[in-house]
């Protein structure tokens, strides 16, 4: 019954490319649509076909990272650059849309991110071994969207472009307070002190991040300058003249929207001005994947342009610019995909070879997602008057 099921839904499912699928008794299964990726699937149980049925994305997930389901040539680019495909032109298939209106049923459930969820949250993922970011992030650890202003640019020389490109946003000026929602491992807030005579907040909600945060700031001599500390951004008070953020959004979960855009508003001064970067999907608002909720980023959502816009007006904070980056991502993935495959035994003795099936995927599913799954990058520069930047956008590219 479940594998009859299982033809019929890939059927209408496969528009692009091609799947084949081996079954544990031998049996062979091909669905072909266009010209795309042609991608081959073992399942070595009985119980993968009832999964895929009831729970795609997640027995998909887990059978790769358990070996339940391996990937002929194990091809993991052509079978999510297939699954990105074929996923965007299915949406009208009632089992595609049984689907998606059960996760956006539970969207707000899944997204409430109190203070006390947060630190959880976070944790999970920021809190890992701080070896297993050595393997596959460049020496900042700049761990966002690098930005490729030439094609030929290392990952070092994009990360460095990507915080160039954001102090230009911000107009910094010299004794200006800035403040950091999510600071990552502190490179940011340091460039920023260093190279402009800011000084800086930053806050996490991960004690990994801050450690070492504060172990740079020291060793630096810039500890005067940038104080890290581990808080909630909506626990900050005072004001301050700059406010960024990069790669904290998509944590703070749809019913926070709000909260979170009026604290950007109380703690800018009246002139200041704020950057939000974070990745956003060119579509109408949706869901996360069930299996990037339970494995890699529990709480996160990658927000829609006008699920931001509407947070935004409500605040009353003005839009000065927003910038959509397109497949910048895709390229920091890529980079960041063969960093980690080149030390991969150095990850499985960190953790284990599941793990290492686990990170492959993730960072190989985000990377299709930027090239095939209008999933992009919204930087977003906001404040309180619409006089605090120049009129014309001259002074971001000089």
């Amino acid at each position: 019954m479940w594998d009859k099921l299982l033809d019929g839904m890939l059927r209408g499912f496969v528009k692009t490319g091609a799947l084949e699928i081996t079954h544990p008794d031998g049996r062979v299964s091909r669905y072909e649509g266009g010209p795309g990726p042609d991608v081959g699937l073992r399942f070595h149980d009985e119980g993968v076909a009832r999964g895929i049925i009831t729970a795609p994305d997640m027995t998909l997930g887990e059978g790769f990272m358990e070996g339940r389901i391996t990937i002929e040539g194990d091809d993991l680019d052509g079978l999510h650059a297939f699954l990105a495909m074929n996923v965007t032109q299915s949406g009208d298939l009632w089992w595609r849309k049984t689907i998606q209106t059960t996760r956006l049923a539970r969207r707000r459930l899944d997204q409430w991110n109190p203070a006390s969820k947060a630190r959880a949250n976070v944790a999970h993922h920021y809190d890992l071994s701080a070896a297993l970011y050595d393997l596959f992030l460049d020496a900042d650890r700049q761990y966002s969207c690098a930005y490729f202003a030439r094609p030929d640019m290392t990952l070092e020389e994009a990360q460095a472009a990507k915080k160039a490109h954001i102090a230009k946003k911000l107009c910094l000026e010299p004794g200006m307070r800035v403040f950091e929602i999510g600071s990552g491992w502190g490179g940011l807030a340091l460039t920023l002190a260093q190279d402009f005579g800011v000084e800086v907040l930053g806050v996490t909600l991960s004690t990994e991040q801050l450690d070492w945060s504060r172990a740079r700031a020291e060793a630096a001599g810039m500890a005067d300058k940038v104080r890290f500390e581990l808080k909630d951004y909506r626990a900050v008070t005072g004001q301050f003249d700059r406010i960024v953020s990069v790669g904290m959004f998509e944590h703070v979960g749809v019913p926070h929207y709000r909260d979170y855009f009026d604290t950007v508003r109380d703690r800018l001064t009246p002139d200041g001005v704020a950057l939000i970067h974070t990745i956003g999907r060119a579509t109408p608002p949706g869901s996360t994947s069930p299996w990037i909720t339970k494995y890699i980023f529990p709480g996160g959502y990658v927000p829609a342009l006008s699920e931001m816009s509407a947070a935004v007006e409500a605040s009353g904070l003005y839009p000065t610019d927003v910038e959509v980056w397109r497949l910048h991502y895709a390229e920091t993935l890529r980079h960041w995909y063969d960093r980690f495959m080149a030390r991969a035994e150095e990850a499985e003795r960190l953790y284990d070879a599941r793990f290492v099936r686990m990170w492959r995927y993730y960072l190989k599913a985000s990377e299709m997602s930027f090239r095939h799954a209008k999933q992009c990058v919204f930087q977003m520069q906001l404040a309180r008057q619409q006089e605090a930047v120049p009129l014309t956008r001259d002074y971001m590219s000089s």
